[in-house]
């Protein structure tokens, strides 16, 4: 199997839409629309676009980033049918596909791009026409006949979209600055900020809209939005979902194997179609070595043999052996960074700026390298292999909900995977308080937000009047099916994944890269919810479904790796240097001015931590005084 070298797409790929929808045309002009626009610049380097309504009640604002030479036929905001006003950030990779569903139908296109597709899909399915792409998306749509706002994202929120709303207008923007740029007020969130600072949580799962600043929203994943001038109301609606507790007990091993590896391989060859070149991000790790390998079996003659991988000499969880087997392997041509606590502090700010909102570790500021390394060597798409974790059982936490599944079916001792598990080395305890949990998993989802709140309440860094008025409304959210599905469902629709593709999406576009992602194929994402917990940790190996299908394909010492490992740096050393550790200071005293925290924290050294580390207090200090300006 192959692609074409030469793939004609006109795709516009990694973009920066905004736009305002207001009844009274004195409040904003193309001024501000202009204004918006350029603080999305980066997003969109290659050019930009403005549009009005002849009343002045629509506006559109487009940063583009070209993945190919563009004719002005495609330029964006694209009108279509003279009703339909669309801007459109990311890929549809079904496009050619749809495109030609559409045709047969009778639609007719004057130009090659795949967000004219979305438009003529819009006019032929409305609202559904979301249930027939298969990419990453935020696109806003304007229909002039019956004066109606529409806009959509994509399944999993690769691409984000975010808007203020009140009675009088409708602002929404790739990102927020555009929307601060705009005159909104940019007032830090409260309650997120004390459950991110007291528990790590960069999102509500109970609430997907909300954000790190209050009258900001983000459109959930997998929804659309509609307002009317003439109702001036938000409706939102979720368009798509999954049931993870409805499996396919009868697939065999040989028929689950063959699936997925059409599947995925479909996913890969999709995401291939550009002009431009593409490249991988190469970690050393299963998931990015196993999206090299399928685009080595498909031979892509559109595919640069490059990989980029962030390297940590002398850090005990430094990948790069394995990358560089990978690289070798396949003849790939290997480009490396090697970062410090210095280059970290030096683009601190800038780091900030391009994130808006906190983040956990410093693997944020790693990735944020390696897009810029591809940038420096002119790869403008990489392909990556994040959402298989998420998907495929990847991290050791998955073990205890996967044993305690086992444990209330009676299929734990006779099945040998504690066994199998300790023989791999394999440190995960379950014991007794585990075996309660499977039998009254709403008991343990009581006991565990109790001791949430207990703990949180009780953060003696915490300033007192800050823990009294956000503790109220503390949250601490547990998979609504205590299974290995369930959990995973959780992180990949809920709580887990979205803070991911976040980091994502803000640093690939700080450099102006598009990142690809194989694994959110909707369709593939949904077949492995469809499969038993066994197709995902077996004989103690996490992921064996995805072990299995490659095992032909991948060095052995890549598919039988024993130790896993996050997107690590050496986080700790870098939080010891001076630079880092002032920083710190500096970020605990602007904290204290804010009344978040007790003016004692000033009097107790910084504290030290690895990337993952469940209580990383003074990490979440440095990154949360970036809020306040």
């Amino acid at each position: 199997m192959s692609v074409p070298a030469k793939i004609i797409t006109d795709i516009y790929s990694m973009c920066g839409i905004t736009g305002i929808i207001q009844s009274d045309p004195s409040l904003y002009g193309k001024e501000q629309l202009k204004k918006m626009t350029d603080a999305l610049a980066h997003r969109g380097p290659d050019g930009e676009g403005l549009w009005q309504n002849e009343p002045g009640t629509v506006l559109f604002g487009h940063r583009r980033l070209s993945i190919i030479d563009l004719s002005t036929a495609g330029n964006q905001p694209m009108h279509y049918l003279h009703r339909y006003t669309i801007i459109h950030n990311g890929e549809i990779y079904n496009y050619i596909e749809l495109k030609a569903e559409l045709q047969k139908k009778g639609y007719a296109f004057h130009s090659q791009t795949d967000t004219e597709v979305i438009a003529a899909a819009y006019d032929c399915w409305q609202r559904d026409c979301v249930e027939q792409l298969d990419g990453m998306f935020a696109f806003a749509i304007w229909d002039e006949k019956e004066k109606e706002f529409f806009a959509a994202r994509d399944r999993f929120g690769e691409k984000p979209f975010y808007y203020f709303y009140d009675r009088a207008r409708f602002l929404f923007a790739s990102e927020m600055k555009a929307l601060w740029g705009a005159g909104i007020e940019r007032t830090p969130n409260q309650k997120m900020l004390f459950n991110f600072i007291t528990i790590g949580y960069t999102d509500n799962p109970e609430d997907p809209g909300e954000t790190f600043y209050e009258n900001i929203n983000q459109l959930p994943a997998a929804t659309t939005l509609t307002y009317t001038l003439k109702n001036k109301e938000l409706v939102l609606e979720k368009y798509w979902s999954i049931d993870p507790e409805n499996q396919d007990k009868k697939i065999t091993d040989t028929e689950a194997i063959e699936q997925f590896s059409h599947l995925f391989t479909t996913s890969v060859q999709r995401r291939l179609r550009s002009d431009v070149t593409i490249g991988t991000s190469l970690s050393g790790g299963l998931d990015s070595s196993a999206v090299v390998a399928v685009i080595n079996q498909l031979r892509a003659l559109n595919y640069n043999p490059a990989s980029f991988t962030a390297v940590f000499p002398g850090f005990e969880k430094d990948e790069s052996g394995y990358a560089k087997q990978v690289a070798t392997n396949f003849s790939l041509s290997q480009f490396t960074v090697d970062l410090s606590a210095a280059q970290l502090m030096n683009d601190w700010e800038k780091l900030c700026y391009h994130q808006e909102e906190p983040f956990g570790s410093a693997s944020v500021f790693a990735q944020y390298k390696v897009y810029g390394l591809a940038k420096q060597h002119n790869t403008k798409v990489l392909l990556d292999g994040q959402g298989a974790d998420e998907t495929l059982a990847g991290y050791n936490k998955y073990y205890k909900w996967y044993w305690q599944e086992l444990f209330r079916n009676r299929k734990l001792y006779r099945s040998k995977e504690l066994d199998a598990a300790k023989k791999l080395g394999v440190t995960v305890d379950f014991g007794f308080k585990n075996m309660i949990a499977s039998y009254f998993p709403d008991f343990a989802t009581i006991v565990m937000e109790k001791q949430y709140l207990l703990k949180a309440i009780g953060h003696e860094d915490l300033n007192k009047d800050f823990v009294k008025l956000q503790s109220k409304e503390a949250y601490y959210t547990v998979p609504p099916h205590f299974t290995l599905n369930g959990v995973l469902y959780f992180n990949t629709c809920i709580h887990g994944l979205g803070e991911l593709l976040r980091y994502a999406d803000r640093n690939s576009m700080a450099n102006g890269r598009e990142i690809r992602l194989p694994f959110l194929s909707h369709e593939l994402v949904a077949f492995l919810f469809s499969l038993p917990g066994h197709f995902k940790i077996r004989n103690g190996w996490t992921k064996w479904l995805l072990r299995e299908t490659l095992r032909n394909k991948l060095p052995e010492s890549i598919i039988w790796r024993k130790d896993k490992i996050g997107f690590e740096p050496p986080q700790k050393s870098w939080m010891e240097s001076p630079p880092v550790q002032q920083a710190i200071r500096d970020a605990k005293s602007k904290l204290v001015d804010e009344k978040v925290l007790n003016p004692r924290v000033l009097n107790r050294e910084n504290q030290a931590h690895a990337s993952y580390t469940a209580n990383s207090y003074d990490w979440r200090y440095l990154s949360s005084a970036s809020l306040f300006k």
